[in-house]
């Protein structure tokens, strides 16, 4: 084999390298992306994959009130953490609260209702579907009554996940989180 045909197959055998190589990044880029999509960081450390329930309202349409059931379901687990949701009427917790908005709003809520998040809701892991609470803004001493009908947050040390609305309204849309003292008010008629 002469020096230049050993040239010529080490660049053909390098540009499949290379070619091969692009195309596994290719593969892993997209991957990544479609898990992004999905995800929701639910503690500080890691992400979860969560699965969002079905859009059933655009953004920028009427979202319907009422439907749904109620709900206090079996214990489950979220990141590692096992959630036993249960009738607790002397329920009074202060906490952290935080809000979710946009990416969740016109899905399903975890009884059944669509979310709105310009509407005063609530997310808690355990109190029974749907609830009536009144959170308090420990801080400023805005106090707010909320309707509880989906499940979360399931981030570390939180207590309770706000709507838009229920943020703004409380003063902890901008920064994101605060502290709130919670207290159970009685089941939510459907």
């Amino acid at each position: 084999m002469t020096a230049r045909a050993a040239n010529s197959m080490t660049s053909e055998s390098i540009s499949v390298a290379t070619l091969f190589r692009s195309a596994a990044l290719c593969v892993v880029a997209v991957l990544l992306s479609a898990c992004s999509s999905g995800s929701h960081r639910v503690d500080g450390d890691r992400q979860k994959e969560i699965t969002y329930s079905p859009r059933v309202v655009s953004y920028g349409q009427r979202v319907p009130k009422g439907g749904g059931r109620f709900k206090l379901g079996r214990p489950y687990q979220v990141g590692g953490k096992t959630y036993t949701p249960r009738r607790e009427p002397n329920y009074s917790r202060t906490g952290i609260a935080s809000w979710y908005g946009k990416d969740f709003h016109g899905r399903l809520t975890a009884n059944g209702e669509v979310y709105d998040m310009h509407a005063l809701t609530a997310a808690h892991p355990t109190l029974p579907l749907p609830s009536m609470v009144e959170v308090t803004n420990t801080r400023t001493g805005r106090r707010v009554t909320l309707r509880v009908n989906d499940r979360g947050p399931f981030a570390h040390g939180r207590i309770i996940d706000l709507s838009h609305r229920a943020a703004q309204e409380l003063g902890l849309a901008r920064s994101g989180v605060g502290e709130v003292h919670v207290r159970f008010l009685g089941p939510a008629p459907l």
